[in-house]
């Protein structure tokens, strides 16, 4: 099998034809996909495109309502909490902050790393007229 090899719902390789294949011969491929759900068409020996019988489309459909019914339950939660009396204060108090305020929290957060962990504290500039040890 090479990499490109598909499988189907059950498992199985999924047949595979080249795209000249399928375009001299559409209703061999159209047949296949009627018969075992989906036909690969590869172009320079990678799969490119897929044709589906109508009950797979359907399968592939119904599959993909789902998690967009999710989806759209897990937004409306996090735009619900977004309307709450403290995430408004929030974003007031944001609004209302000055560039120095805004700069300082963006440093402080910048020094702690994406986890809130202090990273290491940048390096201080040489002060001038500072004579060099040695």
């Amino acid at each position: 099998m090479t990499a490109d090899t598909m499988l189907d719902e059950r498992g199985r390789a999924v047949e595979t034809i080249t795209a000249t294949g399928a375009k001299n011969a559409f209703g061999k491929v159209l047949d296949t996909a009627l018969a075992r759900g989906v036909v690969a068409i590869t172009k320079r020996e990678k799969v490119r495109a897929v044709v589906l019988s109508i009950e797979a489309y359907d399968a592939l459909r119904r599959s993909s309502d789902g998690l967009l019914a999710g989806l759209d339950a897990e937004f409306d939660a996090l735009v619900a909490t977004m309307r709450t009396p403290q995430a408004r204060a929030a974003g007031d108090a944001l609004f209302a902050a000055s560039p120095t305020a805004l700069g300082r929290v963006a440093a402080r957060h910048q020094r702690c790393g994406e986890r809130g962990r202090p990273g290491p504290k940048p390096a201080r500039p040489k002060r001038a007229g500072r004579a060099a040890r040695g």
